[in-house]
Formats: C-alpha cells, structure tokens, sequence
C-alpha cells in the first residue's frame, strides 16, 4: 500500500522519528523547533498518524513509545512521484529541467546525477 500524504504539522513529527528511530511524545515534543506546539497537540498527530499507518508503538509500563512504520524512503519516493505527476505531467525529466532552468541544478551537479546513474545500472 503506497503510503499517504502527509500535513505539514504530520511529516515535522515524522522527520523527528526518522531521525531519531523511536521516542515517547515528550521526547518527539523536546526535539520539534520553537514554536513548540502543546503537548496534546503531539499526542493527537501521533495517533493520527498511527491511523494512517505511518506510526506504531509499544507501551512501555503507562507511555506509549512511538517508531516509524513507513520509511522516510518508502515516504520521499513516494512524495516525489506524486509531486511529479501533479506539476510535471508525471515526467522527471520535465522535473528535472525545470530545475536546470531556475538555477536549482546547476550542469556539474546534473553531470554528477548521471554518473551515479551510470553506476546503479552497471
């Protein structure tokens, strides 16, 4: 199952769980930047993303702790796709080279990206 789209308020938490492989809400609440959001606010993203099947946890004495299900792999390709299809008919070179043309990509950085893909296909 392709994994869904996250909010805004949703992926900030997933990033701290990626980064941090697993954390009860106070320790996901303490690594989030200013402006903290409640405590509450935490542990309501937290099982809603436990309800999207993003998130899991084990209760550990009366804490839930949390760790992500879905790879920030698994979640990146699939948001880049998306992305793809929404804004560039679904086309990464068409991606690729609107990049190029706003100057968010310079020629050594694409010269770089074909190497490697060179070398994958190898």
């Amino acid at each position: 199952m392709p994994p869904k789209t996250l909010t805004k308020a949703e992926e900030q938490i997933m990033q701290v769980l990626w980064s941090v492989g697993k954390g009860f809400s106070r320790d996901i609440l303490e690594a989030l930047p200013q402006p903290k959001p409640h405590q509450n606010t935490v542990g309501t993203i937290l099982k809603i993303l436990q309800d999207k099947g993003f998130v899991g946890a084990n209760l550990v004495g009366r804490n839930h702790e949390y760790y992500p299900v879905v790879s920030k792999e698994e979640y990146s390709k699939s948001s880049l796709k998306s992305f793809a299809k929404s804004y560039f008919d679904g086309s990464f070179s068409n991606m690729v080279s609107f990049f190029v043309k706003e100057k968010s990509l310079s020629v050594e950085e694409l010269e770089k990206l074909l190497q490697q893909i060179k070398k994958q296909k190898k």
